[in-house]
């Protein structure tokens, strides 16, 4: 095995496809989630795709005692990836405390018990939202820094500013910080996808439920924006291309390739899609109609922003591969699997 990695929030969407890779690499996985927005089932998925069920811990990251237990009870854990954290933004204008809550303070507990149990590196779960509405299109790692538009997007921002002060200030330890733009698709298998608790907050998730006639319709948050279409542009990219950007990231850290403490890097296609013109890939790919009508804009909401993922094709070798067509059949896939096993 190639060492012990700790993945926060492992039973999450991407955290779960992060620890598929991650052990068909040759890792050994230890996950933390409260399951707040999963589901402990994930587990069996990871599982049947890798032959191997990765160590579980339902805990909060938040709770500082439950991750001490954590590192005593399985020594050796070289690596972190850290996903554990609320996303949405919608929610994050209606609920600010919560997030701040829940993204700085898990942030800060881990940091600080990094250096007591010898962890080499954490990756950190980074966004394309730091960047706010950018000036320059497509975004690179060296645009500015924007005021946040959300309360989501400014823990990301503050949640970078707490790792580069903590490198800044001598700490043992290294940190990649890959700041991605919208994940989406499954698993080709199927086994596991996207499966938020409760009223997706996430587009494609409610757009496969709309697909398969469990949500109504479809919202689309404003036709009004200044692009071809009317609709937001985002660069979505392939939850399992991304999650092997983790595992190539954990490897340049721990063989001591990263020439600073700290890098970070974009994590996209380098290509902008608008909101109306997924619906319509969608329908391409898998022949199935989406019920949609255009509402009004949606507080926090970025017009458009994808990325310039050249220094993550150059430096980490590392290039998103998936289609948008193939990857949306594949979250097509997996909603007809969660229909076969009885979750509507």
């Amino acid at each position: 095995m190639k060492g012990k990695i700790l993945v926060t929030g492992g039973t999450g969407y991407i955290g779960s496809h992060s620890t598929v890779e991650l052990q068909n690499a040759g890792y050994e996985v230890v996950i933390i989630d409260n399951l707040s927005n999963s589901n402990i089932e994930v587990l069996d998925g990871i599982e049947r795709i890798t032959g191997k069920r990765p160590t579980f811990v339902q805990a909060d990251c938040t709770d500082m005692e439950a991750l001490r237990q954590l590192f005593k009870e399985n020594p050796g854990i070289k690596g972190i990836i850290h996903f554990a954290a609320s996303k949405a933004v919608g929610e994050s204008v209606q609920k600010p405390l919560l997030y701040y809550r829940n993204n700085l303070m898990s942030l800060v507990n881990l940091l600080t018990l990094m250096p007591e149990y010898g962890v080499e590196g954490i990756v950190f779960s980074s966004s394309c939202t730091v960047y706010g509405q950018p000036d320059v299109l497509p975004v690179d790692e060296s645009a500015p820094i924007k005021p946040a538009l959300s309360p989501y997007g400014n823990t990301k921002q503050i949640c970078e500013e707490i790792i580069k002060d903590t490198i800044h200030a001598s700490a043992p330890f290294k940190s990649i910080i890959l700041r991605y733009f919208n994940p989406i698709g499954a698993h080709p298998t199927a086994e596991i996808g996207e499966l938020p608790n409760g009223v997706p907050q996430n587009l494609i998730p409610y757009l496969t439920q709309t697909a398969i006639g469990i949500r109504k319709e479809l919202s689309v948050f404003g036709d009004d924006y200044h692009t071809p279409d009317g609709s937001c542009i985002r660069d979505y990219i392939n939850v399992v291309d991304l999650a092997k950007a983790h595992v190539t990231a954990m490897n340049r850290m721990l063989e001591n390739k990263s020439p600073e403490a700290i890098e970070i890097f974009n994590l996209g296609t380098g290509r902008g899609v608008s909101v109306l013109e997924l619906i319509s890939a969608f329908e391409k790919a898998t022949g199935v109609k989406v019920p949609h009508r255009i509402v009004g804009r949606r507080e926090g909401d970025i017009e458009q922003v994808w990325a310039n993922p050249e220094r993550a094709n150059k430096v980490l070798v590392w290039t998103a591969q998936e289609s948008i067509e193939d990857t949306l059949a594949s979250a097509w896939k997996w909603q007809l699997k969660l229909r076969e096993r009885g979750i509507m």
